[in-house]
């Protein structure tokens, strides 16, 4: 049904793009042992961007924005990284609701795959509940849509006794509305412990499990921690890194992102650069001041970003 559909919205849309869009080539998302893949049971891999907390860059969650990401960075993907503490979604439920569906709509409109992420340090499993319910009734017949219930577990949120039931309780309640599309799951230590989830994995079908990297921090350490727990059977996805420091800021390590780069690569692992931002800091793709609807010139561009541009433009070619 959800193939269906996209195939239609793509026939009736008047001056529609001869090109297929992601959504129209791989369609329904599903995973098979560690491996994510499309409609024809083919290996697919996702490379695009996370947008940076929705309280404090609200002006990229747009359709120009998407429009322009799909159209010019040559992503597959984005991510609506709705801030949940901060003044975020519990201070601002319905101004923050608005920003997800905005980008939600967007990447229906423009056929891409969009991670809705509730984008938070601390346990809030009720409201995180109710957040996805409300989105999973909306659009979870949309072949689109992914969800991460939880962006990153702190280090003093052991996974058994904290992060796995915040899981159980959460992961039902889009099920109940959405039991198809893929879910990535949080872990603990800012998504790091991979390989303590995968020994002790939810009981869910067509659930990954999140794995964050920022290069000029994580090196072979993580990698290894990763492989392990793809060794395992937990799939992986990687729902945030970044080419700086752990902080955001720092050295910009090109060597070191080239490494992650091929890992994921040689392991299919599907991922988003951190972020569409304008924040005067390494990891941010923007300069300050960069338009809120795209039509970024490369003057406008970070040195982080022109690099990440550079290679999501080479590994999601336009298709033929």
């Amino acid at each position: 049904m959800k193939r269906l559909l996209a195939l239609a919205l793509f026939v009736l849309l008047p001056g529609a793009a001869l090109a297929e869009t992601p959504v129209e080539r791989h369609g329904q998302l599903r995973l098979e042992g560690t491996r994510l893949v499309d409609q024809h049971g083919e290996p697919v891999t996702l490379r695009g961007m996370s947008l940076f907390w929705s309280q404090w860059a609200p002006q990229y969650y747009n359709a120009a924005a998407v429009r322009w990401l799909k159209d010019d960075w040559s992503v597959t993907v984005v991510r609506a990284a709705i801030a949940v503490h901060h003044d975020g979604y519990l201070d601002h439920p319905e101004r923050e609701m608005a920003k997800a569906e905005a980008v939600i709509d967007a990447a229906i409109a423009e056929g891409l795959y969009v991670i809705v992420d509730w984008h938070a340090h601390e346990p809030e499993p009720e409201a995180a509940a109710a957040f996805f319910t409300r989105i999973a009734e909306k659009y979870g017949d949309r072949p689109n849509l992914i969800y991460e219930p939880w962006n990153e577990p702190l280090n003093t949120h052991s996974w058994g006794e904290v992060v796995r039931p915040y899981h159980m309780a959460v992961i039902p309640r889009i099920r109940a509305h959405d039991p198809d599309n893929l879910i990535v799951a949080g872990t603990p230590s800012w998504s790091q412990d991979v390989d303590i989830a995968a020994a002790d994995p939810l009981p869910f079908a067509n659930v990954a499990y999140t794995l964050h990297f920022y290069a000029g921090t994580h090196r072979q350490e993580l990698r290894d921690k990763a492989k392990k727990a793809l060794e395992l059977g937990a799939a992986l996805f990687v729902t945030e890194w970044g080419t700086s420091e752990a902080t955001g800021n720092g050295i910009l390590d090109r060597d070191e992102t080239a490494l992650w780069w091929d890992f994921m690569e040689v392991n299919g692992l599907s991922s988003l650069n951190w972020s569409i931002t304008d924040k005067d800091e390494t990891s941010a793709a923007l300069r300050p001041g960069a338009a809120g609807e795209g039509a970024w010139e490369d003057a406008m561009i970070s040195p982080s970003g022109l690099f990440v541009r550079a290679w999501l433009r080479r590994m999601n070619p336009p298709a033929d």
